[in-house]
C-alpha cells in the first residue's frame, strides 16, 4: 500500500537549498563553480565540463576558483586536464581524450573529498 512519505533531515533540507541556489545562480563562490564541475564531470566527464564552460563561460576563471580550494590529488588532477585542455588548437578538438579519461578515474576514486566539501557548505546554510 501507500507509504507516509518521510521527512527530510535538516542536513538533506540543507544539501537541497544548496542545489537550489546552485540553479538560481545565487550559490557562493567558489562553491558555485565547484557544484558545476561536479555536476558537468559526473554527467559527461571532464572533456564535457571544459567543452561547456568555455563555450558558456570564463573556463579559466572557474578552474582558478575550484583550484584554489581543492586539496591534491584533485587539485592536481584538475590542473592537469585543463592544462591539456587549454593547449589544444580548437576546442572541438577531441586530442586529449585518453587523458581526460584518466582525469575522470581520478576525480571518480577522490569524489568523497569533494562531496565532503560541498556537504561543508551545505551544512552551513542557514534554513
Amino acid at each position: 500500500m501507500f507509504q507516509k512519505k518521510r521527512k527530510l533531515t535538516e542536513e538533506e533540507r540543507r544539501w537541497n537549498l544548496m542545489w537550489d541556489m546552485w540553479v538560481q545562480g545565487e550559490a557562493d563562490s567558489p562553491y558555485a563553480e565547484l557544484m558545476e564541475y561536479e555536476s558537468e564531470v559526473n554527467n559527461g566527464g571532464h572533456s564535457q565540463y571544459f567543452f561547456n564552460v568555455a563555450n558558456c563561460g570564463d573556463l579559466k576563471a572557474a578552474v582558478e576558483k575550484i583550484l584554489a580550494i581543492l586539496p591534491p590529488p584533485l587539485n592536481d588532477n584538475l590542473k592537469r586536464g585543463y592544462d591539456a585542455f587549454s593547449a589544444q588548437e580548437e576546442i572541438c578538438d577531441d586530442d586529449n581524450d585518453e587523458l581526460f579519461e584518466e582525469c575522470d578515474n581520478v576525480f571518480y576514486k577522490n569524489e568523497q573529498v569533494l562531496m565532503d566539501m560541498l556537504k561543508g557548505y551545505a551544512n552551513s546554510l542557514r534554513l
